[in-house]
């Protein structure tokens, strides 16, 4: 459940930290606008009529709203404007052991682990009762 809870409060998260709110005002709008117009006239005029560049007054604050935003987003003022560029410097690689060196410290060749072991017994013995 709290998995859950987690998801949800990051997903409103992420949809109100990309301005997704105005979106789904602006789709409200939209339907709502259809609907009304689809009371006096046909459902492809109410569209047409709908998406023509008429705005109602959701669309209007839905369009300040996300003026406001850009607007807000450019160059806040007291705020710097330069970028600060972080470099690290590349590291010295590391030491590696030269392919002689290592050679004689494993064998050459080694069997498996189940070569080594015996084979089981046959018939498996039965368990005392």
């Amino acid at each position: 459940m709290r998995r859950k809870v987690s998801l949800v409060l990051t997903l409103a998260a992420w949809l109100l930290a990309t301005g997704s709110q105005w979106d789904l005002a602006q789709t409200f709008a939209w339907g709502r606008m259809i609907v009304t117009y689809s009371c006096s006239m046909t459902v492809t005029q109410a569209v047409q009529k709908t998406f023509s560049g008429e705005m109602c007054a959701i669309c209007a604050a839905v369009q300040d709203a996300k003026q406001q935003e850009t607007a807000g987003a450019s160059a806040p003022e007291g705020r710097l404007t330069a970028k600060i560029i972080l470099v690290c410097a590349p590291r010295t690689p590391g030491l590696f052991s030269p392919a002689p060196f290592c050679a004689g410290l494993a064998p050459a060749v080694s069997a498996p682990l189940s070569a080594e072991r015996s084979a089981p017994p046959s018939p498996p013995p039965r368990e005392l009762a």
